[in-house]
């Protein structure tokens, strides 16, 4: 694993032998699962039953769930909602060389999960150096107990809401959240000293796609402002999670004989596509307040509903065809969401296309604000 992540060029030169010297199998349960990209299945491996399996699984660069249902699942398979998990090691490795911490500096980790990633931290800074917060008990348990197999039970593990940070060990040199996050924390700004760095993968509610973001601390501390970096998917800050709505709540047989009908000539692939696919993180910036939904592929069509989150109860659908140069929409309410998404494509465009480097977030007292470079 370390020389995969060698050769991406993820792994910089100070992470690599702390990576080879605490492999991330010492830090997962005996139930793992792992979630085959090209079927889409979930499978579980248990290390009692096929040690050898749950090596590889291990020693992958793919991540793991270690937890389903804030742990209420613990059957052979796939839970409802995934609640901890081992990161992919790639996005570990690439948050930590974002993260540029030195020798000695204070850390402050939202998120334990396993406890891996405190012990990559601890092994450079010294365990007395890094703070852990984590919401789940159980998690936070096995973390700790870890963490202690591994010669660092000077790490402070905290069995508390990551929102509020931990002030009693504050302030702190660098803030890194391992679960994402789509309304900023106050406290981890205002606990984070002037000049500090903030990594923290951050989201809307449009889709799951969402990015890191590095943040600065301004010298007066006041406000915090970064570039995003790689898109990613986390696990929601659980104070934060993303309740998708059902469509069928907003749509009612009198919204359905009211609705708009037109036509757009953007693509799936333009607007909806791939997880990872940049336009829609975008679109996720530019069209605020709204949600998607994918609704069944039905005769030749692909249904997808965008459901307004501002209190109204706005709707649109779109019924994708890949047989035809226009796609008929339907919208209702007082916000035309498809008139935004198009609107929103068409000023990305505009714009050259910026891609993440050129899109970044500024946190202040006055809550959150996105922004392109020019």
């Amino acid at each position: 694993m370390v020389a995969r992540l060698v050769a991406d060029g993820v792994l910089t030169a100070e992470w690599e032998p702390v990576f080879e010297g605490l492999p991330r199998a010492g830090f997962l349960p005996d139930a793992v699962w792992q979630h085959h990209v090209a079927t889409g299945e979930v499978e579980a491996v248990n290390r009692g039953r096929d040690p050898q399996r749950w090596r590889e699984a291990a020693d992958s660069v793919h991540p793991l769930v270690t937890q389903w249902d804030d742990g209420g699942h613990e059957g052979p398979g796939r839970g409802r909602v995934a609640s901890s998990s081992a990161s992919a090691p790639p996005v570990v490795a690439a948050m930590l060389r974002d993260l540029t911490v030195r020798s000695g500096q204070r850390v402050l980790e939202i998120g334990t999960g396993t406890g891996w990633n405190a012990a990559l931290l601890a092994s450079r800074l010294g365990a007395e150096n890094v703070t852990t917060v984590e919401v789940d008990t159980s998690v936070a348990e096995a973390a700790r107990g870890a963490l202690q197999r591994q010669g660092m039970g000077a790490v402070t593990v905290v069995r508390g809401d990551g929102f509020q940070g931990y002030p009693p060990r504050a302030p702190y040199d660098r803030i890194i959240a391992t679960c994402g996050v789509h309304t900023f924390p106050r406290a981890w700004r205002e606990q984070c000293r002037p000049g500090g760095v903030i990594v923290v993968p951050w989201g809307t509610r449009f889709t799951s796609t969402e990015a890191t973001v590095v943040l600065t601390v301004a010298a007066d501390g006041r406000s915090a402002s970064g570039t995003f970096k790689d898109l990613v998917q986390f696990m929601s800050l659980r104070a934060q999670r993303r309740e998708v709505p059902e469509y069928a709540d907003y749509v009612t047989a009198e919204s359905r004989d009211k609705a708009e009908r037109g036509a757009t000539t953007l693509t799936w692939d333009e607007t909806i596509a791939g997880e990872w696919d940049i336009s829609r993180f975008v679109l996720g910036l530019l069209v605020p307040d709204c949600t998607v939904i994918l609704d069944e592929p039905q005769e030749g069509q692909r249904p997808v509903w965008l459901c307004s989150l501002a209190g109204d109860r706005s709707w649109a659908c779109v019924l994708f065809r890949e047989d035809r140069p226009e796609s008929t929409v339907y919208q209702h309410g007082d916000r035309r969401l498809w008139d935004e998404v198009e609107a929103a494509y068409g000023w990305w465009q505009g714009q050259g296309r910026p891609g993440l480097g050129r899109l970044g977030l500024t946190v202040d007292d006055d809550g959150q604000h996105v922004w392109v470079e020019k």
